[in-house]
């Protein structure tokens, strides 16, 4: 168990950081059907994608360490699961999203779960 928790946080990290760094790099057009939000959006979607650059880090930080901490990662998936959650509410606000947000809500709420039962 401690080597799949070793490579799901590893995973992790990179997907964060790669992820982040697209949204600085393309704004808006990173994300599917925002193209024509705006600068505001743009803006905040930039900023928001280094943010997301830094959690990414955090995640790697974590892999690295010898053993992996708990408490660390259990924060880490909290905050993913809190994204999955503030997804859903806004499912239930505005509808359902392009099919691809659909899909990052089912691994955002899926993937904190197995995380937790691996650091018990």
């Amino acid at each position: 168990m401690a080597r799949t928790l070793r490579v799901l946080v590893q995973v992790m990290g990179w997907a964060c950081v790669a992820i982040g760094l697209f949204h600085v790099a393309l704004g808006n057009a990173a994300i599917p059907g925002a193209g024509s939000a705006g600068a505001t959006v743009d803006s905040w979607g930039r900023f928001m994608g280094a943010s997301f650059v830094g959690y990414g880090l955090a995640w790697l930080w974590a892999a690295r360490q010898r053993p992996i901490p708990a408490t660390a990662v259990r924060a880490l998936s909290a905050v993913f699961l809190l994204g999955g959650l503030g997804r859903l509410i806004s499912l239930a606000v505005h509808g359902w999203p392009q099919w691809f947000q659909i899909a990052l809500t089912v691994i955002e709420l899926g993937l904190p779960p197995v995380l937790f039962w691996l650091v018990l």
